[in-house]
């Protein structure tokens, strides 16, 4: 218990997802508390009880019908609170996925290489645009994110603005990633893909609008490697 206070400096940090910044993380945040709480109190419930088990006097004990040990606390009790789980869980993940018909969406491109991240604007005004590492997308608007890789499987993730996502060669994959307010949020590959693994900066910047277009306007229109 006097470990629990230093938990704390978990929870916020340029690299945690408990520190959401988007409606996607903050579904994520909102299950892992709700696991975490819910296992606390289960954890001390059991601790009761066998304290509650070990300090009874011989003379009071009664025998527990095995059935029930077995089928309320090995089936009835686990089902419950999987279930239970699940049906809270499933938002979050349909946070992510693309929505049919959504207007008013940012869409980048992003190709995986070992190691260093390829970025595409398709929808630029005046063709295609093109960065390395670095993303710029509006705030308060959805950004469909399109993932693939050009040699091994990598693993794009911006823990503040939602969950991860994997690029895979052959394979476009998308998530849809917001960040309710204009700032810098740093991500990294998710997958070991090889020795330079540890080493492939990425960073998504949202901007306002005018610094948007700003921001767009130093990017090159030709491809750009690092």
């Amino acid at each position: 218990m006097l470990l629990v206070p230093l938990l704390a400096g978990c929870s916020q940090g340029r690299l945690s997802a408990l520190d959401a910044a988007g409606p996607a993380a903050r579904d994520i945040a909102q299950v892992w508390n709700v696991m975490a709480w819910g296992a606390a109190a289960i954890l001390v419930f059991m601790v009761a009880l066998t304290v509650y088990a070990a300090c009874r006097s011989p003379g009071k004990r009664r025998g527990t019908p095995t059935m029930l040990l077995l089928i309320g606390g090995g089936l009835v009790f686990p089902g419950v609170v999987l279930i239970a789980l699940l049906g809270y869980g499933w938002n979050a993940g349909d946070e992510q996925a693309p929505r049919r018909g959504e207007s008013n969406v940012f869409r980048v491109e992003v190709r995986a290489h070992q190691w260093w991240w390829e970025i595409i604007y398709p929808e630029a005004d005046n063709g295609p645009l093109y960065a390395v590492n670095q993303i710029h997308v509006p705030a308060g608007r959805p950004v469909y994110v399109t993932v693939t890789s050009s040699d091994v499987i990598h693993s794009f993730w911006v823990p503040r603005l939602g969950g991860k996502i994997d690029a895979i060669p052959g394979r476009s994959n998308t998530i849809r990633l917001m960040a309710s307010e204009p700032g810098t949020y740093d991500g990294v590959c998710a997958e070991f893909c090889g020795i330079g693994h540890a080493h492939m900066p990425l960073n998504v910047r949202a901007h306002d609008e005018a610094g948007l277009a700003q921001a767009l306007a130093g990017l090159s229109t030709v491809r750009a490697v690092p």
